[in-house]
């Protein structure tokens, strides 16, 4: 079993140190964690890593040397009683490599806390990322970037966003019937008018019963008659 916290997202303990900073409620639990919208389904975790270096004792209230570190207004001043905090919860770490504990990195500090706790390389190096946090915390290094929360104006917009595509128009696939296909009687008995152009190309060496053949046909099979 690990003996030093570990949090999938340290970023998280981050912002639950801002926030104690601006307001120290009188009883920390996990639904405290949940209502201020930090680390979600993660809150006990979370409280883990405040009880492990002694922001909080086991009943969720402030102890004494974190209320005098969270008293401090300035960063730097609020960092130089912070980091006690942190040494003494990592004393073996500290005891190992001294102050260049700080400075150590995430593979020296996966090897530590595995070698420690016997714990997974994923657990390993989620303990690391936490002690890596409390460091910038404690005036060592930096902090991650906290991540900005969604509001439901930004879903909203983001959904308005979206533009629906445009349907593909189905290729006609009707064709149009041919005028030659369209019964003479539709100009006598239905009120449409139509004209049919015919263009006849008559050979020059034809004779006169060829001709008569031809405009005979013409007119028994387009004209009707």
């Amino acid at each position: 079993m690990a003996t030093h916290p570990y949090i999938s997202g340290a970023g998280n303990v981050a912002q639950m140190v801002a926030q104690l900073r601006k307001s120290f409620p009188g009883v920390i639990s996990s639904e405290t964690v949940k209502k201020l919208g930090i680390a979600p389904n993660n809150e006990s975790y979370v409280i883990n890593v405040l009880q492990f270096i002694g922001v909080i004792d086991s009943e969720g209230k402030k102890t004494p040397a974190a209320a005098k570190a969270f008293s401090h207004h300035k960063d730097e001043d609020f960092s130089k009683q912070f980091a006690p905090l942190v040494e003494k919860a990592y004393a073996s770490l500290f005891e190992l490599h001294g102050t260049n504990a700080w400075n150590l990195d995430s593979d020296e500090l996966i090897t530590f806390f595995r070698q420690s706790d016997q714990t997974s390389s994923t657990i390993g190096g989620r303990q690391a990322g936490t002690f890596k946090v409390l460091s910038g915390l404690s005036g060592h290094g930096d902090l991650p970037e906290p991540k900005a929360k969604k509001s439901a104006n930004t879903v909203k917009t983001a959904k308005s966003a979206k533009v629906a595509e445009p349907k593909k128009e189905h290729a006609q696939t009707q064709k149009t019937p041919s005028s030659a296909s369209i019964p003479q009687q539709a100009n006598m008995n239905g009120g449409v008018g139509l004209t049919v152009r015919v263009e006849i190309n008559l050979p020059a060496d034809g004779s006169k019963e060829t001709y008569d053949n031809i405009f005979r046909s013409i007119k028994e099979n387009l004209l009707g008659g």
